[in-house]
């Protein structure tokens, strides 16, 4: 199938590595051009070298909380590009912790880069996508399936997942779609970093692993692949909606 993704443009924040990183790759390994964004300027200068350089990707340091990032980043798309064709938002996750024990400062440092980052960003970009654009959020299941330890991240992305379903429905009669990827256990540093919280990682992946009916974590190519094909034009007819990427492991409908 041909995506059509050559010779469009997506911005993607969150994208020096993991899931952000993975879904860039996939879109210019299909001809698209990509802005990708991290807050480390050595990692985003690797990533955007390993994407083919200059003339198929720009790396810019960025920080998702800061309230001039997204003019930023869509104005680099523009001078680089010529034009913006979607955007991809995807955060590092905010901090493990069980609900009692999170702080008002935690809450308020998630909440900025999380949910009011991707809320500027979004806006931002409603204002300069024409006909054909995109804007995804990349999300979490624990906006379908509370995850015990993960309090703030059960806080925060039910939330902006409505925000993008009601983002979806304004910006429909105007031909921009919003979609939402709601990944579970992708084999990425994040999630190993969770997996080891317990002291014992190996067990906990198995254990993990024993709950998903595929019976294993996701491949981040996996999860880029997806990220491809609901950003692209093939997808022309799909909004409003949340995917699940997560060998089935989320049990609701």
């Amino acid at each position: 199938m041909d995506l059509g993704l050559d010779g469009r443009v997506y911005v993607l924040t969150g994208a020096s590595r993991g899931l952000g990183l993975a879904a860039a790759r996939e879109l210019v390994a299909d001809g698209a051009k990509v802005v990708v964004s991290g807050r480390s300027a050595e990692a985003v200068a690797a990533a955007a070298d390993e994407l083919g350089g200059p003339e198929r990707a720009l790396g810019v340091v960025a920080d998702n909380s800061a309230p001039e990032t997204a003019e930023r980043l869509l104005t680099a798309a523009r001078d680089a590009y010529g034009r913006v064709d979607g955007v991809l938002i995807s955060v590092g996750g905010p901090a493990a912790g069980a609900a009692v024990g999170i702080t008002d400062e935690q809450w308020l440092g998630a909440f900025e880069t999380v949910f009011l980052g991707a809320v500027r960003l979004a806006r931002a970009a409603a204002g300069v996508l024409g006909e054909g654009g995109v804007i995804g959020f990349v999300l979490s299941g624990s906006v379908r399936e509370p995850i015990p330890g993960l309090a703030v991240s059960n806080g925060l992305r039910p939330g902006l997942a409505g925000f993008a379903k009601t983002l979806a429905a304004e910006l429909g009669p105007h031909g921009i779609r919003v979609v939402g990827l709601l990944p579970a256990r992708i084999d990425t540093d994040r999630v190993r970093e969770l997996d080891a919280l317990g002291g014992d990682p190996e067990a906990a992946r198995a254990k993990a692993s024993a709950a998903i009916p595929l019976g294993r974590y996701g491949t981040p190519e996996e999860f880029g692949r997806a990220a491809a094909f609901l950003l692209s034009p093939a997808a022309s007819y799909l909004t409003g909606l949340m995917l699940p990427v997560d060998g089935g492991a989320l049990h609701a409908l």
